[in-house]
């Protein structure tokens, strides 16, 4: 396995079992990034699934501008080594960090019902149950789905020392 395609299984391991929230960036009215946490799901082809509130302004935001940026960060792998930084030595190993631009595409009520139920129910099965069930009436009432076309991937922290790898997808629809 070459030195990517061991990257790209540990990042996809560790945003399914260890990352958590991501950080969602879109543009606001004015063109400025604007982050928040939030519950994202990486699929192996890199593709990103949300499955939001309507009420909520990044939907508005997503709809005016499709472009956004998905990013997981957290502590620095196990055996991580920084022996030649490249401008400042600050005393501290780089975060393992996924980075997944893309374009937005909302989802019809039976894939964002898909995507619910799917998500929900394997977080159930993890234990995680505080947050309500909803009935598919519900979803279509209060959630809308969102699919993010990847359109380029980075990776730090994954790869020997202080290597980063980053590559571009090429829309299977033929939009790229």
């Amino acid at each position: 396995m070459s030195a990517l395609e061991d990257a790209q299984e540990a990042a996809l391991r560790f945003v399914g079992e260890e990352a958590g929230f991501a950080q969602v960036t879109t543009l606001d009215i004015k063109g400025f990034p604007v982050s928040r946490s939030m519950t994202a799901f990486l699929a192996d082809d890199w593709s990103v699934s949300l499955v939001q509130r309507h009420s909520h302004q990044r939907m508005n935001q997503m709809r005016r501008d499709p472009h956004i940026l998905v990013t997981w960060v957290g502590s620095p792998a196990p055996g991580a080594t920084n022996e030649r930084p490249h401008v400042f030595d600050i005393g501290q190993l780089p975060p393992r960090a996924v980075f997944v631009r893309a374009t937005t595409e909302f989802m019809d009520e039976e894939w964002t019902w898909d995507c619910y139920e799917r998500e929900v129910h394997r977080q159930r099965s993890q234990g995680f149950d505080r947050a309500p069930l909803r009935s598919r009436d519900q979803v279509r009432e209060d959630l809308v789905g969102v699919r993010l076309e990847p359109y380029r991937v980075r990776l730090e922290g994954f790869g020997e020392g202080a290597q980063s790898f980053d590559w571009t997808i090429t829309s299977t629809s033929g939009d790229s």
